[in-house]
């Protein structure tokens, strides 16, 4: 089931609406669940919420996988730019988001100062760091990588979907350095080779693309400091929920389940 709820999003000053998906049998029993957050929540469960009227069908997975879990998608502001302010970690003096306030480090704090404490004495959560793991895509992907290396403390887990970095990877790079990680962490890695710069053949990876190349520098990193990552190149991958969606069980099975690709 989808529980629609509003968030006071002090950054902004407004609300913002979290999307909560409980399994079906939440309210005949007394379990607990482990809990992931994901940036564009809107574009999680229903095609009909979705910004380009195509969802991740992440519902319909988990209604059918055998590990129960609690989903909180967390909505953006759809105010024209405000998206890429909200979900920008770093302030920068040059590119797109110069000319944006950059408050992510914010969105951060609000995530793990209010609304995964309510989510932990509204719900019946695990509320440690091994059983909490956070996602998104694009802008979303930077974010959860931001998050499960500053806030390493409450995430140990991170889908980094198609992920934004390649205007900040000095300040990844920074981060990587500064903000170690546990051993326990287990961070996913992916893009498509159609979103790859400078890739003309797209029936296969070309690890010389920045993006592969960048992608692939950032898990190395984490294993060197003993973290599980996975990284996945999926041939024909573009920029969009519907590929995005075909990731979906091979996140969530190495996030949750520790199963890695063989590819």
């Amino acid at each position: 089931m989808i529980i629609k709820r509003d968030c006071y999003y002090p950054p902004a000053g407004q609300n913002r609406r979290l999307h909560i998906y409980l399994p079906e049998n939440y309210y005949s029993t007394d379990e607990r669940y482990p809990v992931m957050y994901f940036f564009d929540g809107h574009n999680l469960f229903y095609d009909s919420d979705a910004t380009f009227g195509k969802s991740w069908g992440l519902k319909e997975f988990l209604d059918h996988w055998d590990k129960p879990m609690i989903i909180v998608g967390m909505e953006c502001s759809h105010e024209g730019q405000e998206r890429l302010n909200e979900y920008c970690p770093y302030r920068m003096r040059w590119g797109f988001c110069s000319n944006f306030e950059c408050v992510g480090d914010a969105t951060m704090r609000w995530i793990t100062e209010q609304v995964k404490p309510m989510i932990d004495w509204e719900y019946r959560t695990y509320a440690d760091r091994a059983c909490t793991g956070i996602g998104g895509s694009s802008m979303g992907g930077l974010m959860a990588l931001y998050g499960v290396l500053r806030y390493n403390w409450c995430f140990s887990k991170a889908a980094c979907v198609s992920s934004a970095i390649a205007f900040c990877m000095p300040r990844v790079y920074r981060d990587l350095k500064d903000y170690p990680v546990d051993a326990d962490t287990r961070v996913w890695l992916s893009w498509g080779t159609r979103e790859a710069k400078g890739v003309l053949d797209h029936t296969r990876e070309d690890r010389r693309s920045y993006t592969s190349r960048r992608n692939r520098s950032v898990a190395a990193r984490l294993d060197a400091q003993g973290a599980a990552t996975q990284i996945y190149c999926q041939v024909g991958g573009g920029h969009c929920e519907a590929d995005w969606e075909r990731q979906v069980p091979m996140i969530m099975d190495f996030l949750w389940k520790a199963k890695a690709l063989t590819y």
